[in-house]
């Protein structure tokens, strides 16, 4: 098996002898947007680091794996009011992905799953996943890796540590971050994070939400008007390397799982 691992630093020559009906693609994709003020906004590096661990991974098992350009925008949510952060409309990211999609089946490349490291992203991956299964029988899966995180560490760092310490800008994002590029984030500026507010006499529950009588109700606000250090309901001092480590093996491990019992044996419908 070929060593190069990014579909990007393949030569032409290699693509065709190597991107074959057999092999697998891993999209990876993420959002450029507040992390918390102590963490790089770019979750995308995460995401695409993450989806070479599987691709790593997934070789071990002898699935022939690559992994895409990471997508490093994400759809625009209430983060639009990130400084310095860039999102797309759901139109355009939809269209990208589309247009991806289009590639790789263009080619018989049709063994896809897609990595994505942010919310914002997860209706319009739905929303052009239906279409090409509806349209192309192409059935591509999706992790999402935050999510499955958040119902990993309560297994791996403990079920009261995971409590305080889970949360956007606290982990797992901000322990993943410090196992692959510490030097990146400013732990001076590490504080726990708010863990409520309000708004127009509003209750905030969520970058999204607001609490009356027991129950949730969207509301049209923006994560700066909830917080103002881009993370919310936990403690990101309880966030680190360790945690990172043992959290972006245990994705690896789930992702390639994934990979070399369903990707490989191929999902279209």
């Amino acid at each position: 098996m070929i060593p190069k691992v990014r579909m990007a630093e393949l030569t032409s020559q290699e693509a065709r002898e190597n991107l074959t009906e057999d092999a697998v693609v891993l999209l990876p994709m993420g959002s450029l947007e507040d992390q918390g003020i102590h963490a790089p906004m770019g979750d995308y590096m995460a995401a695409d680091l993450v989806a070479i661990e599987i691709a790593n991974a997934a070789r071990l098992d002898g699935v022939a794996t690559f992994v895409a350009p990471v997508i490093p925008f994400g759809g625009r949510d209430f983060f639009d009011s990130s400084h310095g952060g860039i999102s797309v409309s759901h139109a355009t990211l939809a269209g990208i992905i589309d247009d991806m999609f289009y590639c790789l089946n263009r080619h018989n490349i049709r063994k896809i799953m897609i990595v994505n490291g942010h919310g914002g992203n997860v209706p319009v991956i739905t929303e052009v996943a239906l279409k090409w299964r509806h349209n192309g029988g192409l059935f591509v899966p999706s992790m999402y890796l935050w999510q499955v995180a958040y119902g990993e560490l309560p297994g791996l760092i403990g079920a009261e540590t995971a409590k305080k310490s889970s949360g956007h800008g606290g982990d797992p994002l901000t322990s993943v971050g410090l196992h692959f590029y510490p030097d990146l984030l400013r732990p001076d500026l590490v504080q726990p994070a708010p863990k409520a507010g309000k708004l127009n006499g509003l209750d905030l529950s969520s970058f999204s939400t607001a609490r009356y009588d027991g129950a949730n109700f969207q509301v049209p606000i923006e994560a700066l008007e909830t917080t103002q250090t881009g993370a919310w309901n936990c403690d990101p001092t309880l966030s680190c390397v360790e945690t990172g480590q043992k959290l972006v093996a245990r994705l690896a491990e789930i992702g390639a799982g994934f990979v070399r019992d369903h990707v490989a044996r191929g999902l279209h419908t």
